[in-house]
């Protein structure tokens, strides 16, 4: 019998979640979202596999025609050597042209932002980061969102307790 390390939980997709951005949802309307690979480096991949991640405060950035990850932590290996990496460094993210075009046009033109969403690895091993393209909300918008989402659960409560 052996228990299984690191804080990462099971996604519905088969693979691990290592970090989760829930406040995003929040913050934003995600009008869309995609997913994209993430350039990493082997001592990222083993901290990542121990669930150690925080994407929170990290952004999506349309920098030369490419799309970086920033300000996303990734602690460093508790056992690295000397050449372990730097945890808030720029990672390139990894998408079709016609996606990476796509995503910049509309951060341009309509002044939307690319947040995190997700940071997990797929069922094939492979870390995915799942971004959406998303409009920032005001702030009486956020408190009409909670209100809904408080109703809804009111609604479903009553519905079940009259059964």
């Amino acid at each position: 019998m052996s228990s299984k390390k690191g804080g990462a939980k099971k996604s519905t997709d088969g693979g691990k979640v290592v970090a989760e951005n829930r406040r995003a949802r929040h913050e934003y309307d995600i009008l869309e979202t995609f997913e994209a690979g993430l350039v990493l480096l082997g001592t990222e991949v083993k901290s990542l596999r121990e669930g150690r991640a925080n994407i929170a405060e990290a952004y999506v950035s349309p920098e030369g025609g490419e799309l970086w990850l920033i300000n996303a932590d990734i602690p460093e290996y508790r056992y690295g050597n000397i050449n372990n990496h730097e945890p808030r460094r720029k990672r390139k993210l990894l998408m079709h042209k016609r996606e990476i075009k796509r995503l910049t046009d509309e951060v341009r033109r309509k002044g939307m932002t690319i947040v995190p969403l997700r940071m997990y690895f797929n069922h094939k091993g492979l870390v995915k980061l799942l971004i959406g393209l998303a409009k920032g909300r005001k702030k009486h918008d956020k408190r009409e969102v909670l209100k809904r989402r408080d109703w809804e659960r009111q609604k479903a409560r009553l519905l079940k307790m009259s059964r």
